[in-house]
């Protein structure tokens, strides 16, 4: 059974900063690119991060220098810390785990929420 699980979503102020986990389980992790998506209310699900199975990683312009994929394969979970938050990184953020194989199924998590707001 796989599951793939957010969490550490929340209510920040601009300025402020969180850190996003994504669990996995019943998958080999190390097999798996990681991403991250988020979805604004109303909104498109679009690209935010990155993390290839050998640690390359890449981010969307809007998040670049202010957030950071990371993973630990030993804990079979990715990371995504989040900087100088502003009201418009509001959204649901969603973690994507897609084989580095084919067919290159894709896992998807339920969602974290986060909200930036004063």
């Amino acid at each position: 059974q796989v599951q793939v699980v957010e969490s550490g979503g929340g209510l920040v102020q601009p300025g402020g900063s969180l850190k996003l986990s994504c669990a996995a389980s019943g998958i080999l992790f190390r097999n798996y690119i990681v991403r991250w998506y988020r979805q604004a209310s109303g909104g498109q699900r679009d690209f935010v991060a990155g993390i290839s199975s050998d640690i390359l990683r890449n981010y969307a312009d809007s998040v670049k220098g202010r957030f950071t994929i990371s993973r630990d394969n030993a804990k079979t979970t990715a990371y995504l810390t989040m900087d100088s938050l502003r009201p418009d990184d509001t959204a649901v953020y969603y973690c994507a785990l897609i084989q580095i194989s084919l067919p290159n199924k894709t896992y998807w998590g339920q969602g974290t929420q986060v909200t930036v707001s004063s």
